[in-house]
């Protein structure tokens, strides 16, 4: 985690130099004089984001004193490899239900009627999804 810090403060620090020298670069300009705001402050957010991040992980870490196994030098690959959970990797529904969700997506621009069809696709897709090791060859 300290790795994670020291990198989002040389984030925060090179987005706040970026920031000055865009606003510098910008003022200069002589096709467009004056300064050029939206970049100017989307940089500067920006430089504001990293330090909000560095600043929060400084403090887990400085409260809870835990090491990350990057941060060791003893550590095994084994040592960060957590259980994440059982995915299905043969499983077609999510590719389905993504489809039906892209379905209503499309119905919101072009028009409201295509939703109603999406609406029980996507229905059909997440029931199956879910009930996917209650029947089948795969059933539990």
């Amino acid at each position: 985690m300290r790795a994670n810090v020291i990198l989002f403060w040389i984030l925060a620090v090179f987005f706040a130099l970026s920031a000055a020298v865009y606003a510098f670069w910008s003022a200069i300009d002589e096709v467009d004089p004056g300064m050029e705001w939206a970049g100017t402050v989307a940089l500067s957010l920006t430089a504001v984001l990293a330090a909000f991040i560095a600043f929060y992980l400084g403090r887990v870490h400085s409260a809870q004193g835990a090491e990350l196994p990057e941060d060791r030098l003893d550590a095994n690959i084994d040592d960060g490899d957590p259980e994440l959970g059982f995915f299905s990797p043969w499983s077609w529904w999510p590719i389905a239900l993504a489809a039906s969700a892209a379905l209503a997506f499309l119905g919101l621009a072009i028009g409201f009627w295509i939703a109603f069809i999406a609406v029980p696709l996507f229905v059909i897709s997440i029931v199956g999804w879910v009930y996917e090791y209650y029947r089948g060859n795969f059933a539990r």
